[in-house]
């Protein structure tokens, strides 16, 4: 009997416009949790790995064995600018699947940042160029570069199925997932959520200033 291989799947997926994703954006990530029905919210463990960085952009998918970030390597060349880098790496915390040197070349790539179910490291280097970077845990202990990998698959990222071109969105309470398909209509709605949060909000301070 012959084992099945999987293989990597066409890395030219369909991305939401820009527009919808610029004010995706704009949001916080808890109304577009809210305007889900709080469906897509990714493990509460997965954070921003320094203080106020921020995600926004379609992802490109990884499936990578625990510890090892070959996958990372490979993305690299296939990503396109705008794009998130979802890491589905079992949610090891052992060893760091990206530092500063991927993040410098994602960087020069026009990446918008990484997703990681697993850990990270060189926190304080990547806020210092500017590289969002969402992930389990941090350590100093590099990975493994051996693979295997997958590129361009669906995957669960912190208990919640990515295909990719879904939206990522991150900030400072974690990280939501917005089916692609559903973008424009999660938009309108959370925009909605927004507006009157933001009413209440007023109505609030006017009363106390009462």
């Amino acid at each position: 009997m012959t084992t099945p291989v999987l293989e990597d799947l066409d890395a030219g997926f369909t991305r939401p416009g820009k527009e919808v994703i610029e004010r995706l954006a704009k949001l916080p990530a808890a109304n577009i949790g809210d305007a889900m029905d709080r469906l897509g919210i990714a493990d509460s463990a997965i954070q921003a790995i320094w203080p106020g960085a921020r995600l926004a952009g379609p992802a490109f998918t990884v499936w990578t064995r625990p510890g090892d970030n070959q996958g990372i390597h490979r993305a690299l060349q296939a990503a396109q600018p705008g794009d998130v880098i979802v890491v589905a790496g079992g949610g090891d915390e052992s060893r760091a699947l990206l530092g500063e040197l991927i993040g410098e070349r994602a960087i020069n790539l026009g990446l918008a940042g990484f997703a990681l179910d697993g850990a990270a490291r060189d926190a304080e280097a990547l806020q210092g160029i500017g590289m969002p970077v969402f992930a389990r845990a941090t350590t100093p202990a590099g990975p493994y570069k051996n693979g295997p990998s997958r590129l361009g698959t669906p995957v669960s990222f912190g208990g919640v199925p990515v295909m990719p071109g879904d939206v990522i969105i991150g900030d400072s309470d974690g990280v939501v997932v917005i089916p692609r398909e559903q973008a424009e209509a999660v938009a309108e709605a959370a925009e909605a959520v927004f507006a009157d949060e933001t009413s209440r909000r007023a109505a609030i301070i006017a009363d106390r200033a009462k």
